[in-house]
């Protein structure tokens, strides 16, 4: 069974130790990774500020989306050891909103790894663990 790494430096020296720079897209939503479980499972956060949200007051559906696909990419990174992947499709569902100053923290798993795709699953909830959206995903192994 794989340990879960939690400690801040060494996520950031897993995730980032072979990249220039860390993506833009991650910058914007200010993703902080919380839990990585080789070949598992990776956690992130990610604040609800005031520039992610719609007329109505909650975060944008597209923000949302965003943030399942940041997560699941970076899993992706780590589980395929840095090879390049590409998105086919991401499936959302949204259950309730999620308003400012909350936190949406993501879960993925991968439910499957072939040598040329990678299927995965996500969930995301707020600060009291409501169930906030739910996510699948499959992504392109793109091995030169």
């Amino acid at each position: 069974m794989s340990e879960s790494v939690t400690d801040r430096s060494e996520l950031l020296k897993l995730i980032y130790d072979k990249v220039e720079r860390r993506p833009e897209c991650s910058v914007l939503l200010d993703q902080k990774t919380r839990e990585y479980i080789p070949g598992k499972s990776l956690v992130d956060d990610y604040p609800v500020a005031e520039k992610f949200l719609n007329l109505a007051g909650s975060m944008q559906g597209g923000f949302i989306v965003a943030a399942f696909d940041n997560t699941f990419g970076q899993l992706c990174y780590l589980i395929t050891e840095k090879v390049p992947i590409a998105t086919i499709d991401i499936n959302t569902t949204f259950h309730r909103p999620i308003l400012k100053n909350d936190t949406l923290k993501i879960t993925a798993r991968v439910q499957a790894k072939g040598k040329t795709t990678l299927h995965l699953v996500g969930e995301a909830v707020n600060k009291e663990g409501k169930l906030i959206a739910s996510a699948a995903t499959n992504y392109m192994v793109l091995r030169s």
